[in-house]
């Protein structure tokens, strides 16, 4: 017990010590400790939130929220294109169940296919290109890069099902695709797949690219139930995809109870699922505590370190009370890890203030929020602090193991 007594009294006198000194600012070195440390945490918190933001599946979000309804077993990069991959079923009519809907702006299966396209029936010059058969909604938009006004709205081929509704044969390019094929708008291309075979019109050539490492990619819009038709995915009414445009966000949870096993995320945010595959979250994260510790800890060694020698009279003194130097190594530790504890409180509200700047900035410049605040940041950051308190408290505490009792006084 006179131990555990002695530890709480040195304690006690730790925090009465640094916050005498804070409220009246007669210390400086104290004062730039906490600031030192506040401005580490600040960017580490900041840092954070964006790396968190990065790892989320749905922390980016757009001015419309955007949903894509996938598979459960699919993953990110099958979501960009699907071959082999689990898919959707009965599409069609979940789509006609979401259109229905209010809230909804409008919804279309996506079913994405490497097709052999050739120019005529010129089959010596084929060329694959992604196709993505969709339903074009009333309101053009843009799918996979390429918008859709070309197209006629609805399905007409499905025929509630029977896929036996006058075919459209409309195919709209982006400039990859027509490039690559030497068309445009009005020319006739011969699409296969497989064993199957079919011919479309160029309704259209846009502007509009799916980019690669390599390159824009070729990319063909066309209705779903042609494509379906051709891909045999009838059976099932099969896509790969379900996109949804909608304002409101509470969607999200009515789209799961409608389309049980799925997996829902934001359109923007495949992009980033993509990117966390990759260890760039995690290495700024990393990155951003390295440079948090090194700064905060030269800092706070540094300033304490001053402290020491500009407070050795008052150690003297307590030395002279009956403080060993056991016990004054153990106040200075005690006192350095509470200025760092502090500047880490401060620099966690700082921090949290610059997610929501950087949201707000990315928000107006980009439409898209980029960071992501969750409450673990909060004992992350003030846990960071007290590490570095503590490891900077090495320094201090081995000027105090060295001073000299007498001579502090004699210099009185």
């Amino acid at each position: 017990m006179p131990r555990r007594h002695r530890l709480l009294g040195i304690l006690g006198l730790a925090v009465r010590r640094v916050l005498g000194r804070l409220r009246t600012s007669s210390s400086k070195q104290v004062l730039l400790s906490v600031v030192g440390v506040a401005l580490a945490v600040t960017l580490m918190t900041t840092v954070s939130g964006i790396a968190l933001g990065m790892g989320a599946e749905n922390a980016i979000q757009s001015e419309d929220v955007d949903y894509w309804v996938v598979p459960e077993a699919s993953t990110a990069s099958s979501v960009a294109v699907s071959v082999g991959s689990p898919q959707l079923g009965n599409t069609h009519e979940i789509t006609a169940r979401l259109d229905q809907d209010e809230r909804v702006e409008y919804a279309t299966p996506v079913q994405t296919q490497l097709v052999r396209l050739a120019p005529g029936d010129n089959e010596s010059t084929d060329e694959f290109i992604l196709a993505a058969g969709i339903i074009p909604p009333e309101e053009p938009t843009t799918v996979v890069g390429v918008p859709t006004d070309a197209l006629e709205p609805g399905d007409p081929h499905y025929a509630n099902g029977t896929y036996e509704g006058p075919r459209t044969g409309e195919l709209v390019l982006n400039e990859a695709g027509a490039e690559l094929l030497g068309v445009s708008a009005g020319d006739e291309v011969t699409a296969e797949v497989g064993n199957s075979r079919a011919t479309f019109t160029v309704a259209d050539v846009r502007q509009g690219d799916v980019s690669s490492g390599v390159g824009p990619v070729p990319v063909a819009l066309v209705h779903l139930s042609e494509l379906q038709t051709m891909t045999g995915s009838t059976s099932g009414d099969l896509a790969d995809q379900l996109l949804v445009s909608t304002n409101t966000a509470g969607v999200k949870s009515d789209i799961e109870r409608l389309y049980p096993r799925t997996s829902v995320v934001t359109q923007t945010g495949l992009a980033v699922r993509g990117a966390s595959t990759s260890s760039l979250p995690l290495a700024m994260a990393a990155v951003s505590l390295t440079v948090a510790v090194l700064v905060g800890v030269l800092f706070v060694a540094t300033m304490m370190g001053l402290e020491v020698n500009a407070d050795r009279r008052n150690l003297a003194v307590l030395s002279a009370m009956g403080y060993r130097t056991g016990s004054q190594t153990l106040l200075v530790v005690a006192e350095t890890v509470i200025v760092a504890t502090i500047g880490g409180v401060v620099g966690v509200v700082t921090g949290i203030g610059g997610i929501f700047l950087t949201n707000a900035l990315t928000q107006e410049l980009l439409g898209v929020q980029v960071a992501l605040f969750d409450p673990i940041l909060v004992g992350y950051s003030v846990a960071v602090a007290a590490a570095i308190g503590l490891v900077s408290s090495v320094y201090p505490a081995w000027l105090t193991w060295r001073t000299p009792t007498l001579e502090a006084m004699s210099h009185d």
